[in-house]
C-alpha cells in the first residue's frame, strides 16, 4: 500500500514535529478500525497525538484511505485550532479524496515530482 501526504499536510505535520511512528499508529489504528469519524467518501477522522502530549489534547488528520491500495494524509489540525471541519470543507476533502482514489501510477508519481505529494515511508 502506497502512503503519502499532501504539501499541506507535510507542512503542518512539520511544524507540529510529528513523529514517522505517530503517523503510523494513527494510520494502523484506522486501518483496524479505531478512529474518530468515518467521514465518508473513504475519508477517516482521527486523533494524533504531538511530541510530549496525550492525544486528547493534541491534533486531528484528516486520512483519505483505499485499504490495501493507498493512504493520503489529507489534513492536519489542533484540538485548540477547530472542533471539526466545516460542511464545506468535508464536501471539498471528498471531492479531492475521490480524485485521489482515481490516480495511475504514473499521475502519483508526477505529483511526487512536483512536490504536490509526498511518499511517506513508515
Amino acid at each position: 500500500m502506497i502512503k503519502l501526504m499532501t504539501k499541506e499536510f507535510s507542512k503542518w505535520s512539520g511544524k507540529q514535529k510529528l513523529a514517522d511512528n505517530a503517523l503510523g499508529n494513527a494510520l494502523n489504528e484506522v486501518i483496524d478500525g479505531f478512529f474518530e469519524a468515518n467521514l465518508g467518501g473513504n475519508l477517516y477522522k482521527k486523533r494524533i497525538a504531538f511530541q510530549g502530549r496525550g492525544k486528547s489534547g493534541s491534533g486531528r488528520t484528516i486520512i483519505c484511505l483505499k485499504r490495501g491500495e493507498m493512504a493520503v494524509y489529507l489534513y492536519g489540525f489542533g484540538k485548540n485550532e477547530k472542533d471539526s471541519l466545516s460542511p464545506k470543507e468535508l464536501k471539498a476533502f471528498k471531492t479531492f479524496a475521490k480524485v485521489l482514489l482515481n490516480l495511475t501510477n504514473e499521475q502519483i508519481q508526477t505529483a511526487i515530482n512536483n512536490g504536490d505529494l509526498t511518499e511517506v515511508i513508515l
